[in-house]
């Protein structure tokens, strides 16, 4: 029985490093500097979005919004002006 318990608690240490060292999925933020020129203001727009969802996503979190209304917190801080 010691030696399951052993196998299970490095199996478990095994797939909590794995997943620590999974790349990141997040989006990185345009850079309208690397695009082409006839792209530039399509990127310029595209950052000025990315930058506003950051922003709100940050409002929200540090307003402590809930889980379940983030959706709806985010969505009216975009609508805002």
């Amino acid at each position: 029985m010691r030696n399951r318990g052993t196998l299970l608690f490095l199996l478990v240490t095994l797939m909590t490093a794995v997943a620590g060292s999974a790349p990141s999925v997040a989006e990185k933020i345009v850079d309208p500097k690397t695009v082409a020129p006839e792209f530039r203001e399509a990127a310029e727009k595209r950052r000025a979005e990315q930058v506003k969802l950051i922003e709100c996503n940050n409002a929200a979190r540090l307003a402590k919004v809930l889980q379940r209304d983030l959706a709806k917190h985010v969505a009216d801080c975009l609508d805002k002006p």
